[in-house]
């Protein structure tokens, strides 16, 4: 019975010729108990249902509410209302499942985003997260053929690790120890021998360091998996749960590096232009009116179809750590104190900083390269000035940081005095070291946050609007 239905984006590019049809789908509206306004899902456009006067009992036509199911058999006929090109003229009608008006709360009337994060389980029934969720799997299957394409491996690392690849220690602890009354030892610290695994584990914050394993045998390969981050961070732009794209190369620098990674996002940019351009229409539209209600400066200067079109047909600017402060220093808003954080050679770059650098100095993205040691992570390579590493964060309009990456430390001795520098015990990280003792190579890597890309894809504005169900402090619902 189901396999035989039609799904409304397809049905609505065939010609009305009177051919019969089965569609399934949920009612939005329903209008003189004749006009059923219904949609499955595959697109955010309706077909209309025409119901001929005395075909339904006066009890099937109340249980055509807002958000019922119903199967529909009919036959499209060209449309004699304006704006749409085919009616499906109803033989007959099936109540799938039944919704209670009164309660349903999913109405056709425009609902608030936050209202819609409380609703989470049923906002992809709107218009808005229809469109989202659809770009959002089209860049999910993009970068799978992006890097197939390009003969990477699809490598899966471990979600639960003993290691802390970014030395944050901002991690979810995994036990099955009591929380009551854990095992102890004699100086009171918790015995973690007993607990499952034997030692100390938690959720993965970056599957780089497995990653650079299978990058020293198979040369190119790339993890696209769920990471977690137990930042207290309740803003736009955080989330505890999220997805990383994460591909290490063998026999690449930063340059090679950073070549990919711009393409990467180009092409990622590309494939949803071409393959969800109806979302992005409905989207932008979207947007450009959310953004009337902005004072004229609060406004973005492109709307969304024309940022992703300039993002695509421009080459992304590179400039150093060092150009990037003197920028900043020289600018109007650090001469007027605008600029929260402050600006010297050597602090980690702000949000406010790097918005700056792409929305004002530059208007595109930009890549920043040479970071201080002092702030990046131990795998990063030393460069020749003993000062920077050979790190690249992408900046994007409108979010910030996008992409951070490097070409890794591949020197045994450089590698293992950072780690003596920074503290990171060397004994339990014989495996990663290995790497470099048996036919260490030069090679590179960077890390993609997903709901970063798809909130700079669809132009939405708060990261927790790109992702089905977010994960944030005091937030786990669902």
């Amino acid at each position: 019975m189901f396999i035989k239905r039609i799904k409304i984006k397809e049905l609505l590019k065939a010609e009305p010729t009177g051919q019969e049809v089965i569609v399934m789908g949920w009612v939005r509206t329903f209008r003189n108990n004749q006009f059923i306004a219904l949609n499955d899902g595959s697109t955010n456009n309706n077909i209309q249902v025409v119901v001929a006067l005395g075909m339904l009992d006066d009890d099937t036509l109340k249980r055509i509410t807002t958000g019922a199911s119903l199967k529909v058999t009919g036959n499209i006929v060209p449309s004699l209302g304006k704006g749409q090109k085919m009616d499906l003229t109803a033989t007959s009608i099936e109540i799938l499942g039944d919704c209670d008006a009164a309660e349903y709360p999913m109405q056709q009337k425009k609902h608030s985003l936050e209202f819609l994060r409380e609703k989470a389980h049923m906002r992809f029934r709107t218009n808005t997260f229809g469109s989202v969720f659809r770009i959002r799997h089209s860049l999910a299957f993009a970068i799978h053929k992006f890097f197939n394409d390009k003969g990477f491996v699809y490598m899966h690392t471990p979600v639960i690790t003993s290691s802390d690849a970014e030395g944050a220690g901002e991690m979810f602890r995994v036990t099955t120890l009591p929380m009551d009354n854990p095992p102890r030892n004699e100086d009171g610290a918790i015995n973690f021998k007993e607990d499952f695994f034997g030692k100390s584990t938690n959720l993965t914050v970056s599957g780089q360091l497995e990653g650079e394993l299978a990058a020293t045998a198979f040369g190119d390969i790339y993890t696209f998996g769920p990471t977690f981050r137990a930042e207290n961070s309740n803003t736009t732009r955080h989330l505890a749960e999220f997805w990383m794209i994460e591909p290490e190369m063998a026999f690449y620098d930063i340059e090679d590096n950073m070549n990919l990674a711009e393409e990467f996002i180009k092409y990622l940019i590309a494939y949803a232009m071409e393959h969800n351009r109806e979302d992005l229409e409905f989207l932008a539209q979207r947007l450009a009116e959310e953004e009337k209600q902005l004072p004229a400066d609060k406004r973005s200067e492109l709307g969304l179809i024309e940022k992703l079109e300039f993002v695509l047909n421009n080459g992304f600017e590179r400039i150093t750590y060092t150009e990037a402060i003197n920028i900043l220093l020289d600018s109007p808003a650090y001469k007027k104190k605008k600029f929260q954080y402050e600006v010297s050679w050597g602090i980690d770059l702000q949000s406010e900083h790097e918005r700056y650098l792409v929305e004002k100095h530059f208007k595109k993205p930009v890549i920043v390269t040479g970071y201080p040691a002092a702030i990046k992570a131990f795998y990063m390579r030393m460069n020749d000035d003993g000062k920077t590493v050979a790190a690249m964060d992408i900046l994007a309009p409108g979010i910030g940081e996008i992409v951070g990456g490097s070409q890794r430390e591949e020197r045994l001795d450089k590698l293992m005095q950072r780690m003596k520098d920074m503290h990171i015990p060397t004994e339990e990280m014989e495996w990663y070291l290995d790497t470099r003792r048996f036919g260490t190579v030069p090679h590179a890597g960077f890390g993609l946050g997903f709901e970063r890309m798809v909130l700079f894809v669809t132009g939405m504005t708060n990261i927790r609007d790109v992702i089905p169900f977010a994960r944030t402090p005091k937030n786990c619902e669902f």
